[in-house]
């Protein structure tokens, strides 16, 4: 007899029935192995569900980019580079008009909802636009949500304003704005 096999006959005796197994049981050691059959069970089924719903998931997040891809792509190219505010820009760095402030001080020195209402009612919308180095096609001439990518007070470039359209620009992906700004941005002497 080969060591630890019993002959049939012996392995009989062990056979009970036992109601936690859900029938039969061959011994001590394998009643244990079989109660565990329903957590087992009850585990295989959780991870199909987790399965099944990670797919879901991913297919709706799937179709959901594929949707917004064109929105996002109309909106990208709806956006132009303006050439007249890079100009006028320039023109104002060469004759001293700047603010040489430091990162991150746009939000005190940017102008106010209040300012930009009174400097388009002084001079109009035409000169709102070189204040601003984007154009979004999409709105209206005489409409604020047209200009994008502001860099000065109205009277002044501001360093941290060409800093701030420069980061916003090279985030949404407008490459000729950013360049733009910083290109701007290294004409004006650094503070000491």
């Amino acid at each position: 007899m080969l060591l630890g096999v019993r002959p049939v006959a012996a392995a009989t005796k062990f056979v009970t029935a036992n109601p936690s197994c859900g029938g039969l049981c061959y011994g001590p050691l394998r009643c244990k192995l079989l109660t565990n059959c329903g957590e087992i069970a009850r585990d295989a089924i959780m991870k199909a569900v987790i399965r099944n719903i990670a797919f879901v998931h991913s297919v709706a997040i799937g179709v959901y980019l594929v949707a917004i891809g064109p929105v996002a792509a109309q909106s990208r190219s709806s956006i132009e580079f303006n050439e007249s505010a890079f100009t006028f820009a320039i023109k104002l760095i060469k004759e001293g008009q700047v603010v040489a402030d430091g990162k991150g001080a746009w939000t005190k020195h940017r102008p106010s909802v209040d300012e930009e209402n009174e400097f388009i009612r002084l001079h109009g919308f035409a000169q709102y636009a070189k204040w601003h180095l984007g154009i979004d096609r999409r709105f209206p001439e005489n409409s604020k949500r047209r200009y994008k990518f502001p860099y000065g007070d109205f009277k002044n470039v501001h360093r941290c304003g060409l800093l701030a359209a420069e980061a916003r620009a090279r985030q949404y992906g407008y490459a000729e704005i950013g360049n733009a700004a910083e290109e701007l941005h290294r004409s004006i002497k650094q503070p000491n």
